[in-house]
């Protein structure tokens, strides 16, 4: 009996050490996949931030490729990401935002410090509406095409090597697919 438990730690780290090597080698290993690309892009919070636009189920079906961007104020990354996200609204990417778990007067004062990129903003102060999403925290970005259908998940901050060799591309190919 003692032999087959001296064996047992060997066989362990085997079996552990296969599973680390095959997870090095599959395709997108740093990349979250959202059971939504290819789908419909769920329903958005109803509420708005105080005198601004919401964003709305129809803002994401104009037939236009749209950027859902799940922020805060007091997420760090979010803020590193904001100079993007206005770098993109001024050359005329659609970006709506949901704000989530967050004090709509500060949201609000933020926007009108740092400018508001987004075509409507969502509030979603229990974060039920990014739970519908699969937002596990924010920042959170999707490509969601010209008819409402989810063609990509980004999750962290848009700046930086991952930013620019994962979601430009395919934010690229969505523009030029045309919506």
């Amino acid at each position: 009996m003692a032999r087959w438990l001296m064996l047992l730690p060997p066989v362990l780290f085997v079996g552990l050490a296969g599973l680390f090597y095959t997870g090095m080698f599959r395709p997108n290993q740093g990349q979250l996949q959202s059971v939504f690309v290819g789908r419909t892009a769920p329903a958005l919070p109803t509420t708005a931030l105080p005198g601004l636009p919401g964003l709305t189920d129809a803002d994401l079906r104009t037939g236009e490729v749209t950027l859902v961007n799940f922020w805060a104020t007091w997420c760090p990354p979010c803020r590193a990401e904001h100079p993007v996200l206005m770098e993109m609204a001024a050359k005329g990417v659609r970006i709506g935002g949901v704000n989530i778990r967050d004090d709509d007067a500060k949201a609000v004062d933020y926007l009108d410090e740092g400018g508001n990129p987004f075509i409507g903003v969502a509030t979603d102060p229990a974060m039920r509406g990014a739970i519908n999403w699969g937002v596990s925290a924010p920042p959170e970005t999707f490509i969601v095409g010209g008819d409402g259908t989810v063609l990509f998940r980004f999750v962290g901050p848009l700046v930086g090597t991952d930013y620019e060799t994962r979601f430009v591309p395919e934010l690229e190919k969505a523009l030029q697919a045309g919506g």
